[in-house]
């Protein structure tokens, strides 16, 4: 008779597979924080802040109220409890009324709290406003499709003080920004992640599902886990035979239907997947090509190279270079 440990634990080696394609898209973000700011603003002040090209910028009015405005749009108003994302880090201004002077971010003294977390304390001395910021850059290669789907600006509204998720993710990031226990800058990036993907959940929320395109492939029982399986295991070798058979369908129905919902084929779409993650390897790792090329599903690191420089305008050597004098 074999006997059962009770202190084993209760795991199975073998996970189920994800049922939720989205949230595995969401984990290719690759989020890393880059600056937390506190910024307590008095009437009148403004504030321009620059372009920064793969970094999203998450702006949340926590009392008072401000406006937004980008070059040549309407100013919008952002009341107490306004969360606002901006995907592809646009240069803008947050005013406390329209028409207040804007200073230069990198004009304004502030007091550094740490590497990566600041307090600022600005304007003319009038009604206060509090704005935290948050600067979180992405992976520009795995994230670039969602990225691009994405508008200008996310605004998502709520209550500061009911409770909410937002109230409370704040209240936490304030506390650890505060105390700079260890792993607060850990801590501080994991739930700016949170803000990030719940803005885009709130949005996806909002888009007509005939507008969502790739977003709404993932949302597909079929078609989601097609991709799903395409981007837990890039290694096999998947042919369009294979995936229909995996999701049920026939090769007929699931090419014209992966191409139709997608925008691309399932050969493209699995092409730049692979692409996309080596290049992550190459700029992140030391690994051999021949090492990443069969990672991604490449048997000769020379059909690897040659698929890499056609998707990705630079052979891996060179990318791997680039990124090594930087």
């Amino acid at each position: 008779m074999t006997e059962t440990r009770l202190d084993a634990p209760r795991i199975d080696p073998e996970l189920p597979p994800s049922s939720d394609p989205f949230g595995e898209v969401l984990q290719l973000l690759q989020l890393t924080g880059v600056l937390y700011c506190n910024a307590q603003l008095s009437a009148p002040w403004g504030i321009e802040l620059p372009q920064l090209p793969g970094v999203m910028n998450v702006e949340v009015v926590t009392s008072g109220h401000c406006w937004i405005e980008f070059e040549g749009e309407t100013p919008v108003y952002l009341p107490e409890g306004s969360l606002v994302l901006i995907p592809r880090g646009r240069r803008h201004v947050l005013r406390g009324n329209p028409g207040d002077k804007a200073t230069w971010l990198e004009d304004i003294p502030v007091e550094r709290i740490g590497n990566r977390f600041e307090n600022m304390q600005f304007g003319g001395g009038g009604r206060l406003t509090h704005v935290t910021y948050y600067g979180v850059r992405f992976d520009p290669y795995l994230a670039d499709r969602l990225v691009r789907l994405l508008p200008d600006m996310l605004h998502v509204r709520t209550h500061i003080d009911d409770g909410s998720w937002l109230q409370s993710t704040i209240q936490f990031i304030a506390r650890e920004a505060q105390l700079r226990l260890p792993g607060s800058e850990t801590v501080i990036t994991r739930l700016a992640d949170i803000l990030v993907i719940q803005a885009i959940r709130t949005w996806i929320e909002s888009v007509r599902e005939e507008e969502q395109g790739w977003i709404a492939a993932l949302h597909d029982p079929q078609i989601g886990k097609a991709m799903s399986l395409m981007h837990r295991q890039p290694e096999r070798n998947w042919l369009v035979e294979s995936l229909a058979h995996e999701i049920g369908m026939s090769r007929s129905g699931f090419s014209a239907r992966f191409t139709a919902m997608v925008g691309e084929s399932v050969k493209q779409y699995l092409t730049g997947l692979r692409m996309q993650l080596a290049h992550r390897d190459l700029r992140d790792t030391t690994d051999t090509l021949a090492r990443i090329a069969e990672r991604v599903g490449y048997q000769s690191e020379h059909a690897f190279n040659r698929a890499f420089k056609r998707e990705m305008g630079m052979a891996p050597g060179a990318v791997r270079r680039l990124h090594t004098r930087q």
